[in-house]
Parts: C-alpha cells; structure tokens; sequence
C-alpha cells in the first residue's frame, strides 16, 4: 500500500511560484513511476506532469510547458512540482499520483493522494 501526502499549495498572485511537495511511504518508491494532476472547480481531472522512475525522463501537458517543472528526491521518497509564471487559469486542486512499474509517459495511477488547493488571483 502506498500513502500519498502533497503539500505546498495556497493563495498567490499572477506571475508567482509555488513549490508543491508530495511525500510517499513504502519501500520501492523508485519503482514508482509519479505524476501531478489537477482538477478544476466544474471540470474533469486533467494531467499536468509525469516522471520516470529514475527522474530521467519527464512530460508535460502543453499548457505548463516551460512553466512547471517535476523532480523526485528518491533518497527522501518525495517528488516535487515547481510552478513558476502561475496563472489564474492555473487555479485547482492539485493531486499526486504514483504507479507502481508504471510508465511516465502514458502514466495510470494506481495511488492518489488527497489533493492541496492553489489559487491563482489576477
């Protein structure tokens, strides 16, 4: 069973950064592949990025790119999302995700964890 604890979200303004942090148990966290997701008020989960298991290789949906930037720290079994240059639009509840032996590229969550809010204001 894998735990999924994010942090790091809140209330900021337009052109703000944000890091959100999100902490796994279990012992084979690099076997993990990870991701973030968001959600809307009124519309469906979207994905926003993905990492490998090694952190080699990462994807993004097109309207983060050059903007967000995901990270895992395998020796302290987290993964980060740096959000830079937020936008209103930006706004949502924001979820990490982790599937076990998964692929980052075409990533299916096996795990969920409960979510941390951003806000963007204009």
């Amino acid at each position: 069973q894998v735990q999924l604890v994010e942090s790091g979200g809140g209330l900021v303004q337009a052109g703000d950064s944000l890091r959100l942090s999100c902490a796994a148990s279990g012992r084979s966290f690099s076997m993990y592949a990870l991701g973030w997701f968001r959600q809307a008020p009124g519309k469906d989960r979207e994905f926003v990025a993905a990492i490998s298991t090694s952190g080699g290789s990462a994807y993004y949906v097109d309207s983060v790119k050059g903007r967000f930037a995901i990270s895992r720290d395998n020796a302290k079994n987290t993964v980060y999302l740096q959000m830079n240059g937020l936008k209103p639009e930006d706004t949502a509840v924001y979820y990490c995700a982790a599937e076990v032996y998964g692929s980052a590229h075409t990533i299916r969550p096996d795990y969920w964890g409960q979510g941390t809010q951003v806000t963007v204001s204009s």
